[in-house]
């Protein structure tokens, strides 16, 4: 290999601190054995790219970035949409492709499975996740039915009203609730001072939230919501955590799960001290299948991911977007991402080459490749790289062939994930939902104190009793939280959280959606 290719390796990737192994350099078709590409561990909570054409490796980096964070102890974040990645918590299996790949790389390889805990928006596939209406806000909820600009100013007013009147919206049927009150002419009376809304508006909502419900959704909003906390988890021997959100049950519904994603970057921001530069990253999360959350996003949402996604690295927050080609994420967010694993691309028609030329602009300028043209003959599990240095400077792109995964490479058995899931305490902890006194039972009481029905009323249930209010679930396994604990975790603190959350969706302050206290 020309001399002058790896002075400039050398050069770019040898520094003393931890970090993340990638691959070896390849230059006019030869690999020297050498793992030199890397990314400083300190440098993990700058964001990243992973994109590539369908086929090409992605995948496999993904879980290789993954799999080196948990041995660093770091706590690991992944989307699943094809369920290749339910294998990290299984150990991979020695093979003439691994070793060939090990021994091309000059990389000590052996066969290791990480800590994993399994997540699932309909609790079929791992934890059930919930998260109440109120904390996601109008913003990305109008994302997930599918809103235009007048019907999300509307969803906008309605939550004003329930902030103002301390109205939980904690799931549809809340939220079914207030529309029905708002529409009524007690309601519209109440609502003159906000501006009103149609009644044609109204309809329009509540028949996308029937369809959404028939999707599911019916089990994603409410309680007891996904505690955040659950994610920042190291094992016992001090590897990190890796929470895997299963999504193959859900493929068809993009919107619910892309945005349910950026909810979780928006909680943690909200949640989570702020801490600078630090050694390592306190969580790096990874957001495959990208595209979908940009797919025909209004410009204000985009707006939104671009400001989480800016504001959470001082969180010790990293965050990974994993998409087919760089022009799926817009450039506002693009240009936040520090570290650049570009896979091959493909060139077979007019709009490919553009792509390919937008992509090659994305990298800085090197004299050692042509980045068109190697981009398009990169191979399997090969890419081009850029990473961060320690001091934060972009290092020159070098093809790469990445290393392989410790883990197996393939999805989990569905004997083995029914095993996993049975002996998750996790899993146990959120299985069963709650239903407390929230804008529905309110609406209920009121309804009956004014004696317009002796029964249950137009709302749904009847009111909650006040004893039964705190029925809320306490996790096992864990101590009494202290008195500071406790007043991270009060309603108070609560309301700042969901606050934060929603000016930065965009949305107007509102109350707390009265989240769990912790275990």
């Amino acid at each position: 290999m020309d001399n002058r290719v790896l002075d400039a390796a050398y050069a770019a990737f040898s520094h003393p601190e931890k970090s993340v192994v990638l691959g070896a350099v390849v230059h006019g078709g030869e690999c020297h054995p050498s793992p030199l590409v890397t990314i400083p561990l300190s440098m993990m909570n700058r964001h990243g790219l992973i994109a590539g054409a369908t086929g090409t490796g992605k995948t496999k980096t993904l879980q290789l970035i993954a799999e080196q964070l948990s041995a660093a102890g770091v706590p690991v974040f992944v989307s699943d949409v094809k369920g290749d990645l339910a294998g990290l918590g299984a150990a991979g299996e020695a093979g003439e492709r691994v070793e060939k790949r090990a021994r091309d790389t000059g990389y000590a390889w052996g066969a290791t499975s990480f800590p994993v805990e399994f997540l699932s928006l309909t609790g079929k596939l791992g934890a059930q996740l919930r998260a109440t209406v109120s904390s996601f806000g109008p913003l990305l909820l109008a994302k997930v039915l599918g809103l235009n600009e007048t019907q999300t100013s509307v969803l906008t007013l309605v939550f004003k009203y329930c902030d103002d009147n301390g109205l939980l919206l904690l799931d549809f049927a809340d939220l079914r609730a207030v529309l029905q009150f708002l529409t009524s002419d007690e309601g519209e009376a109440e609502l003159a001072g906000y501006g009103g809304m149609s009644k044609q508006t109204v309809g329009v909502l509540l028949r996308e939230m029937v369809e959404l419900e028939q999707q599911g959704a019916e089990d994603f909003f409410g309680e007891p919501e996904f505690d955040l906390d659950d994610l920042l988890v190291t094992a016992d021997d001090g590897r990190g955590l890796v929470s895997i959100l299963e999504l193959q049950d859900v493929q068809d519904k993009p919107a619910l799960f892309s945005t349910f994603l950026l909810w979780m970057l928006a909680r943690l921001y909200a949640g989570l001290p702020e801490v600078g530069d630090v050694e390592k990253p306190k969580l790096v999360f990874f957001f495959d299948e990208a595209h979908l959350l940009f797919d025909e996003a209004p410009k204000a949402l985009v707006d939104q991911v671009e400001q989480v996604v800016r504001l959470v690295r001082s969180k010790g927050v990293g965050v990974f977007f994993v998409t087919q080609n760089p022009r799926d994420v817009p450039p506002e967010v693009l240009g936040q991402l520090g570290h650049r694993v570009q896979h091959a691309l493909r060139a077979f028609t007019p709009d490919d080459e553009k792509a390919l030329r937008s992509a090659a602009r994305t990298f800085p300028k090197t004299d050692v490749y042509d980045i068109e043209e190697t981009l398009t003959t990169l191979g399997i599990g090969e890419a081009l790289v850029s990473t961060l240095t320690p001091s934060g400077v972009p290092t020159p792109p070098f093809a790469t062939r990445m290393v392989p995964p410790s883990s197996r490479m393939g999805p989990l058995t569905p004997d083995e994930l029914r095993a996993r899931l049975a002996a998750s305490e996790q899993v146990r902890d959120y299985a069963e939902d709650v239903d407390r006194e929230s804008a529905r039972e309110r609406l209920q009481a009121r309804f009956d104190r004014a004696g317009r029905e002796d029964g249950p009323g137009p709302f749904g249930r009847e009111a909650a009793r006040d004893d039964d209010r705190d029925d809320r679930p306490r996790r096992r396994g864990r101590e009494e939280p202290g008195l500071l604990t406790q007043i991270l975790k009060s309603p108070v603190a609560r309301s700042v959280a969901t606050q934060i959350t929603r000016g930065l969706m965009g949305a107007l302050l509102g109350t707390s959606s009265g989240r769990r206290r912790r275990r």
